[in-house]
């Protein structure tokens, strides 16, 4: 039976904004602003999925889609297609670095008890010699993601190999734990300089999801380390026992989706944040080549090309950025000159470019045909489990100046496909 996605429209809204404010801080002013938003009872994979792509995101069941030709710091959505990434010279050499720290330690930590038990070197993961056979230096081994990515968790290591630590990476459905609530207040406390987090409120941002757990049409058996559902999930980092971070991802039918990541700061030489990018592309690309093959890319998130700490997405190649206004793809090396020149930037329409930081204000107001309100339905009643629906422009809310307000601009922000797969309540 195929998941019915709920939700209630709200409309047009603004507030300060946590990307162009001194570390830590807010701006002093609501600068950014927001098209429409939705509060989710339940969403369906392929529906969020396809929210994404129209400039969506969420946070626990509220989504939203920012105003980008309003806000300060325009927000961008971007992807990246995993199955052509090919990490760069630094991206390996993160990895590398990591999986030495798990294989070998410190060199602080090589120390004379190893040499007691008669281990002079602890070997990492064997790899091709550069000049292996007929191979020449200007031919050097090719690199595997996926291999390197997995290279010092113990799950990947012959039981019979000795390392300095025991790496483990787990997922798990998006529950709360203690442990996980104390990673995330010492990770907003000393990273965000954020000391006032409750239970509630990271339960509300990083556990609760509207996403209706769905199979993945493996066309074969999956390895079981992959994921056998589409929907919400925590990936689990543990350093010897201990939980060190936590990706909180959403595995959709078309990308893995990055919601939030959290780390413990004293590991934060690793940069743990662009590893777990990494991870979550790898992640993409062997669950299509186990089989599902429409998943092809990781959703990053937003592009923020004013914000430096925002523009390491950029370092992920081949990134695409969707236009603003048509959520048509283009190349992000292809944007970066628009980017550069204006506040605002829109791709398929350069025209529509705006430059200068200031708030060009409200642009004309939402309109959607009647036609299509007439297709979208609103729930009427519920008894015993049966939902009746009818026109959204038929019922009560509509009488009311300010939901009607709410409701267009909703409608208008998902698009009249999205609008006619969401019943709103």
């Amino acid at each position: 039976m195929p998941v019915v996605s709920v939700g209630m429209p709200l409309g047009p809204g603004c507030s300060t904004c946590g990307y162009c404010g001194p570390l830590g801080e807010r701006s002093n002013a609501e600068t950014s602003f927001k098209k429409a938003g939705l509060i989710a009872s339940q969403l369906s994979c392929e529906v969020y999925q396809k929210m994404i792509y129209r400039g969506w995101r969420r946070s626990g069941t509220y989504c939203y889609v920012p105003d980008l030709r309003r806000s300060c710091c325009p927000q961008y959505t971007i992807r990246l297609d995993a199955i052509a990434f090919k990490p760069s010279r630094s991206q390996r050499k993160l990895i590398n670095r990591w999986n030495h720290f798990i294989m070998q330690g410190h060199t602080s930590e090589t120390s004379d008890t190893l040499l007691q038990q008669g281990i002079s070197s602890i070997p990492l993961p064997i790899r091709p010699s550069k000049s292996e056979g007929n191979a020449s230096k200007r031919d050097p081994p090719k690199f595997s993601l996926s291999t390197s990515i997995h290279a010092a968790e113990s799950d990947f290591i012959s039981p019979n190999a000795t390392v300095r630590h025991k790496f483990e990476v787990t997922l798990e459905p998006s529950t709360y734990s203690e442990e996980k609530y104390a990673l995330y207040t010492l990770y907003q406390r000393q990273i965000h300089h954020d000391p006032h987090n409750t239970p509630e409120d990271f339960k509300r941002f990083l556990v609760k999801s509207p996403l209706i757990n769905e199979p993945i049409p493996y066309r074969a058996s999956a390895p079981d380390y992959l994921p056998s559902q589409y929907g919400s999930f925590h990936q689990m980092y543990r350093l010897d026992g201990e939980l060190i971070a936590v990706g909180v991802i959403d595995i959709l039918p078309e990308c893995v989706s990055s919601v939030y990541f959290m780390y413990d700061p004293k590991h934060d030489k690793y940069s743990l944040g662009k590893l777990s990018a990494l991870r979550e592309a790898s992640l993409a690309r062997e669950i299509h080549d186990a089989g599902a093959i429409n998943m092809t890319s990781l959703a990053m998130g937003f592009y923020i090309h004013s914000c430096p700490k925002m523009k390491y997405k950029g370092g992920y190649s081949p990134s695409y950025l969707a236009d603003p206004e048509e959520f048509t793809w283009f190349p992000l090396a292809d944007c970066v000159p628009q980017l550069e020149k204006f506040r605002y930037a829109a791709f398929a329409h350069p025209e529509h470019s705006l430059e200068g930081p200031q708030d060009p204000g409200e642009g004309p107001p939402a309109s959607v045909s009647e036609e299509l309100l007439n297709e979208v339905m609103v729930i009427y009643s519920m008894q015993q489990g049966a939902i009746s629906i009818i026109p959204i422009n038929s019922s009560h809310r509509w009488n009311d100046e300010y939901n009607r307000e709410e409701i267009i601009s909703c409608v208008d922000a998902l698009g009249a496909e999205l609008s006619r797969e969401v019943i709103f309540r």
